[in-house]
């Protein structure tokens, strides 16, 4: 059970969240989407969300910053949130609004306002659940786009409904979050896409 929830911790892993949203995006709205366009956002958002924050790691691991890719303490998750933040701004502004992806552009804000959420409550000693705010967000947005653009995807909702419990239930098993670390993340990240809805829904 303890290597099946580890695994679970990597597969959904929070860096994987800007790039997944991007994916679902384009697979939810296909009409709206033409390949060209497509093309212009998951390649830039891949290589800044994912194979930056990557490499970020690796060199505040050699230099000894962070001690695991889970971060343990509320020291070590500062300089990572820091970088995603400046990365997620540089999507925001370079990446996306090129492309007219209104939608898309909302689902980055709302990752930097649960960003800087997490990282305002690690000044006070309080380490949320990075993950669980991850799958929260990721989650939201799904219900978002389907009320959106009227698609059922209720096997989709139910899967990343299945997952984020799986989520939240992994990072407690781990010892890695208390409850309430748990349950504050998953407001933040459901909330941080809640108040960006009124801007395009």
């Amino acid at each position: 059970m303890k290597l099946f929830l580890k695994a679970i911790s990597y597969i959904f892993h929070p860096v994987f969240i800007p790039i997944a949203g991007t994916l679902a995006y384009f697979m939810i709205t296909p009409k709206y989407s033409p390949l060209e366009l497509q093309s212009g956002n998951i390649l830039p958002i891949f290589i800044l969300t994912v194979i930056i924050p990557i490499i970020s790691y690796l060199i505040l691991t050699n230099i000894g910053v962070v001690s695991s890719v889970f971060l343990p303490n509320a020291q070590e998750r500062r300089y990572p949130l820091y970088i995603m933040i400046v990365l997620l701004l540089m999507v925001l502004y370079k990446v996306i609004p090129n492309n007219y992806t209104v939608e898309l552009y909302y689902f980055f804000v709302g990752l930097i306002g649960a960003c800087a959420a997490t990282l305002a409550l690690l000044f006070f000693n309080f380490k949320s659940s990075l993950h669980v705010t991850g799958m929260s967000s990721l989650f939201m947005y799904l219900i978002c786009l389907s009320v959106h653009f009227e698609i059922n995807i209720t096997i989709a909702l139910g899967f990343f409904a299945f997952a984020t419990g799986i989520v939240a239930t992994s990072r407690l098993y781990l010892n890695m979050h208390n409850k309430t670390e748990v349950v504050i993340a998953m407001l933040i990240g459901a909330l941080s896409q809640l108040l960006t809805i009124k801007y395009w829904l």
